[in-house]
C-alpha cells in the first residue's frame, strides 16, 4: 500500500502533521501512553505484555508492544535529527526528518520478534544469560515509512555493494568498551519492498521507546535487524563489524560456551523460525473442568512467501492433537492468531501447541539449547490446574 504524503497526513491526524511540518528547537519525541507491560529488566529497560493481553488485537497497541533495549534510550530533538547514507554510493545523502516525511510513504504490516523470545524456556534446561523473556517479546504493527530501495536510489549504488550497515543513536556498554547498537542486512533484503525506514507505527509517529524519530523495519528478520533511533546507513561490500551482528545474535551449537564460541565461524541470525505459543489460559491458571478455550499466536518462517498453514493443540501433554481455527488477517511476514476448544478433566494438565507451514514443515517438539538462548521454537507448553 503506497500513500502520498497528503493521504498519510489525513489518516494519521494532526499529531503526525505537526511532526512533519517541523518542530521548535526544544521539541523532542513524546513518550507513549502508559505501558501495560511486565518489566524483565530495569536498566536497560526491557518489558513484555501479559500473554493473554497480547492476543486481544491482531495489531498490537503501544501499551502491549514489547520493548527491547540494549543501552540508553536516547531522546532525539526532531528538528535536529538527520539520517546519513554513505559508503559505496555515488553520493552521500543527509536527510532531515522533514526530508524523510516528504518522500513517498508506504504502510507495511509486519510482526516484530526478538531473537530471545521464549528464552526462559531455554533456561529451564540449563541457565542462560540475557533477558528472561516469556513468549511475549513479539508484536505486530502497521509500520509507515520510506522504502529502503527509494533511499538507496537517491544515493546511487556503486559496484561491489553487497550489504547495508545500520547504526543507531543508542549507546551500549559492553564489557570492554562503549559502542553504538547496530545491525545490518544483505543488500538483496534491503531492496525488497517490505524493508523500510519507519517513521510511524499503527497510525501515529514512533514513540521514544520504539525508536523515534526513525528506525529500520525488516519484516521476517529478528528484531535486532530493525535498528531503533537510526542515525546512519553504510553501504558496503561486506557485512557490518558492529558487535550485534559480528559477534552477538548468532546461533551457536549446544556444546559451545561463551569461552569456546567462535563468532567468526557462525553466520548472523536473520530469519524468524516457525513457532507458536499459547497465550490463554496463562501458565499456572486454575480452570473449571469441561470445555475451555485456548488462544494464541503462530508465526511463519521469515523467508519470502512463507505462511502458517495450520495449528494443532493438545490438552493431554501431546498424546492427542486437534486442529485450531486460524484467525486474523492474511499478510506476508505477520503472525496468525488461533483459537480452539478442548475438553479437560480435573487434575494437573499440560496444554501444548504446534504449528505447520505451507511447505508441510512442522514446528519441532524441542529446540536445541544454546548458551545465548536464541530462537526457542519448540512446542509451547502451559501447565494448568483443572478443578
Amino acid at each position: 500500500m503506497k500513500l502520498t504524503r497528503r493521504e498519510w497526513m489525513r489518516m494519521a491526524g494532526a499529531g503526525t502533521a505537526a511532526l512533519a511540518a517541523g518542530c521548535s528547537s526544544t521539541d523532542t519525541v513524546e513518550e507513549a501512553a502508559p505501558l501495560d507491560l511486565i518489566q524483565r529488566q530495569e536498566e536497560p529497560y526491557n518489558a513484555e505484555p501479559r500473554l493473554d493481553h497480547l492476543v486481544d488485537s491482531w495489531l498490537t497497541p503501544f501499551r502491549h508492544f514489547y520493548v527491547r533495549s540494549h543501552g540508553t534510550t536516547p531522546t532525539v530533538a526532531t528538528n535536529r535529527y538527520h539520517l546519513t547514507i554513505e559508503g559505496l554510493v555515488e553520493r552521500s545523502v543527509r536527510l532531515s526528518l522533514r526530508d524523510l516525511e516528504r518522500l513517498p510513504q508506504v504502510i507495511v504490516p509486519a510482526t516484530m520478534q526478538c531473537a530471545g523470545n521464549r528464552r526462559s524456556e531455554h533456561s529451564k534446561v540449563k541457565p542462560v544469560g540475557g533477558v528472561q523473556w516469556d513468549a511475549g517479546a513479539i508484536g505486530t504493527a502497521e509500520w509507515r515509512g520510506v522504502r529502503m530501495s527509494d533511499l538507496l536510489e537517491k544515493a546511487g549504488l556503486k559496484p561491489g555493494a553487497q550489504h547495508l550497515w545500520f547504526e543507531g543513536l543508542d549507546s551500549v556498554t559492553l564489557k570492554d568498551r562503549q559502542t553504538l547498537f547496530g545491525g545490518g542486512v544483505p543488500l538483496a533484503k534491503a531492496l525488497r519492498p517490505e524493508t523500510i525506514v519507519a517513521l510511524g507505527m499503527n497510525g501515529r509517529p514512533l514513540t521514544r521507546e520504539h525508536g523515534a524519530p526513525a528506525r529500520t523495519v525488516v519484516p521476517g528478520y529478528i528484531g535486532a535487524r530493525s535498528v531503533k533511533w537510526l542515525g546512519r546507513i553504510v553501504v558496503s561490500e561486506r557485512s557490518s563489524d558492529n558487535n550485534f551482528l559480528a559477534r552477538d545474535y548468532k546461533l551457536f551449537s549446544p556444546d559451545a560456551t561463551a569461552e569456546t564460541a567462535k563468532p567468526d565461524n557462525v553466520p548472523p541470525i536473520y530469519d524468524f523460525l516457525l513457532s507458536s505459543a499459547i497465550c490463554s489460559p496463562l501458565a499456572g491458571a486454575t480452570v473449571k473442568a469441561g470445555r475451555i478455550e485456548l488462544r494464541g499466536y503462530a508465526v511463519p518462517p521469515g523467508a519470502e512467501g512463507s505462511a502458517v498453514s495450520g495449528v494443532e493443540v493438545s490438552a493431554d501433554g501431546g498424546a492427542t492433537w486437534i486442529p485450531a481455527k486460524l484467525q486474523g488477517r492474511d499478510a506476508p511476514f505477520t503472525w496468525k492468531f488461533w483459537a480452539a476448544e478442548v475438553e479437560v478433566a480435573a487434575g494437573a494438565r499440560t496444554l501444548k501447541v504446534r504449528a505447520s507451514d505451507e511447505r508441510n514443515r512442522m514446528q519441532p517438539e524441542s529446540a536445541a539449547w544454546n548458551f545465548k538462548g536464541y530462537l526457542h521454537n519448540g512446542w509451547h507448553s502451559v501447565p494448568i490446574t483443572v478443578v
